[in-house]
């Protein structure tokens, strides 16, 4: 199948390299660097997934009219991107890999008439070298659109990607883009800190503050009516009696998350934007709790500080220490 993927950076780099691998013909979109380096030597793949070097075809749009297409990039690229390729994709089958809650609705309003699905990827990957990129943390993606049942063509594209990669169809994806969402709380602390996850969530005080922010995250997504999907063990009736325990049983949540990602350092993905010098998704993850809250009548006091800490480095170039990341979270 001829497979165009929009944006090859993790996770992006991951599909494409996977897919190419599987005997799919594969075109990729990047910029800068990364277009240079993947027209230069393809894209190399290590770790969980073992190794892999394709030779894909790399353009900063997409020049040939694929059958499927994914969108990789980043929450804050993603309308650019979308518009910039739209002329050649509208009609396709387009799959959203990304996070955050709004790139299905963001895909649907630039594509109308275009069937629009979603991925919610839990692969940890680090692309912190131009067309390389090392996954330390395989897991399955889940595919879905709307909040019903898991349709057929659902169940189709699932099938075909997971010819390269496990990939399952899922009802309920709006409900489990919360969960994730409930996930990628592991992502801010670290990137202010300039620390790995695990290291991270090993610590009482700096994991402490995760489980806060997860625990808000929980909160406002109930108050927004939200019945949170199956994700990776999470669900509906385990994340509500996660936010109505105290921190201190509550961290036990984000310290099996960091078990679970193994020994291989996970920079997450606002990190290694932040060490490519690279805005980053922290508006579309906290920022999105802190937007609903709002929608709510309510506050999200942890994780409007942690947006703030997060800009605050990408203006500094610098991450911060322990002591200025607890004294600027509310108590």
């Amino acid at each position: 199948m001829r497979i165009g993927i929009i944006g090859a950076g993790a996770l992006g780099g991951t599909f494409a390299a996977l897919l190419a691998r599987a005997g799919h013909e594969v075109e990729v979109t990047a910029r800068g660097a990364g277009l240079e380096a993947i027209r230069a030597g393809g894209i190399r793949l290590s770790g969980g997934y073992g190794e892999a070097a394709v030779e894909v075809a790399a353009n900063p749009r997409l020049t040939r009219r694929p059958e499927l297409v994914l969108v990789c990039t980043k929450a804050q690229d993603a309308e650019a991107a979308i518009t910039a390729n739209a002329q050649l994709i509208e009609g396709l089958p387009t799959v959203v890999v990304q996070n955050g809650l709004d790139g299905v609705a963001t895909a649907e309003r630039l594509l109308p008439g275009t069937p629009c699905f979603g991925v919610l990827s839990i692969i940890a990957a680090n692309y912190t070298e131009p067309g390389v990129v090392r996954v330390t943390t395989t897991a399955t993606s889940y595919l879905g659109r709307g909040e019903g049942p898991a349709d057929a063509e659902s169940r189709r594209i699932a099938a075909l990607l997971s010819d390269a990669v496990p990939v399952t169809a899922i009802g309920n994806f709006r409900g489990a883009q919360w969960s994730k969402l409930v996930v990628n709380m592991v992502n801010a602390v670290p990137a202010i800190l300039g620390r790995p996850v695990q290291d991270v969530l090993r610590h009482g005080p700096t994991r402490r503050v995760v489980a806060r922010s997860m625990r808000e995250t929980v909160r406002v997504g109930v108050a927004r009516g939200v019945r949170f999907g199956a994700l990776q063990g999470l669900g509906d009736r385990r994340l509500r009696c996660f936010a109505a325990l105290p921190v201190v049983l509550g961290q036990a949540l984000p310290w099996l998350m960091g078990v679970r990602m193994g020994r291989v350092p996970n920079l997450g993905s606002t990190q290694q934007s932040l060490r490519r010098g690279q805005p980053t998704e922290v508006d579309y993850l906290n920022g999105a709790v802190v937007r609903e809250a709002a929608a709510a009548g309510l506050a999200a006091p942890v994780n409007a500080a942690l947006v703030e800490l997060v800009h605050r480095v990408e203006r500094a170039g610098a991450p911060l220490d322990e002591g200025e990341l607890l004294a600027a979270i509310p108590a």
